[in-house]
């Protein structure tokens, strides 16, 4: 009987690291799909292939999955089992060789739930004693629950930034960086903070004045409005 356990529960480090080589690859094509089903251009999508290409494997990972939890829809209708299926594909020398990944089913399982743990890896806004902070998909906490109220950006980028928080502290707004750091990268002296869809990104208010910031918390002119 422990013998069969440990057959069951072998599983190859080559294998597993090339299916996720080429899981990988097919991630960052949905993020390709994804720009250009919001009408991004061919520089849009090379950004992104810049920015990941001379990554390691797992920083690739990573930098994917946190570009979903900020474009979550960017894995709108994506089937997991179909993203496996054609990195398997990848990985096999010959048909049958597929044909006996694919009908493992304790295997298929395995790579599912891994792909999942990779790249679903969703933030949560937290409550505590009426004060807004965030956890991160294990629980760690990026954001204390220090704040008035807090708004996570989810919008369109093209690239693999990470977006600052909107954040009210003492009444007054400014912008936080999920660090786990609480880098402020612009102060609490706003009376308004509201998400654009184009960068750059923010727009402020303070002292009569409305401004454009970017997610560096550069602050900008707002263009004259053409009659």
């Amino acid at each position: 009987m422990e013998e069969v356990k440990i057959i069951n529960e072998y599983h190859d480090p080559i294998e597993e690291r090339q299916i996720r080589h080429f899981a990988c690859m097919e991630m960052s094509r949905q993020i390709h799909r994804y720009i250009k089903g919001m009408r991004g251009s061919k520089e849009h999508m090379l950004r992104v292939e810049e920015t990941l290409k001379d990554l390691p494997l797992e920083q690739k990972e990573k930098a994917i999955a946190l570009y979903f939890d900020l474009n979550r829809k960017a894995l709108k209708g994506l089937d997991m089992k179909v993203v496996l299926a054609r990195a398997m594909a990848n990985y096999s020398d010959t048909f049958e060789y597929l044909m006996t990944l694919v009908n493992d089913r304790r295997k298929m399982v395995r790579y599912l739930n891994l792909l999942r743990e990779i790249y679903i890896q969703y933030h949560e806004v937290i409550e505590r004693n009426g004060k807004f902070g965030i956890l991160d998909h294990q629980g760690n906490t990026i954001l204390s629950p220090k704040y008035e109220f807090v708004r996570t950006c989810y919008v369109y980028v093209d690239d693999l930034r990470t977006m600052p928080i909107i954040c009210q502290l003492d009444g007054k707004m400014g912008l936080v960086l999920p660090d786990g750091k609480e880098t402020v990268v612009a102060p609490f002296k706003y009376d308004s903070i509201s998400l654009r869809e184009e960068p750059p990104y923010f727009e402020v208010r303070y002292d009569g004045k409305e401004m454009l910031m970017t997610t560096d918390g550069v602050e900008k002119e707002k263009p004259e409005q053409v009659e």
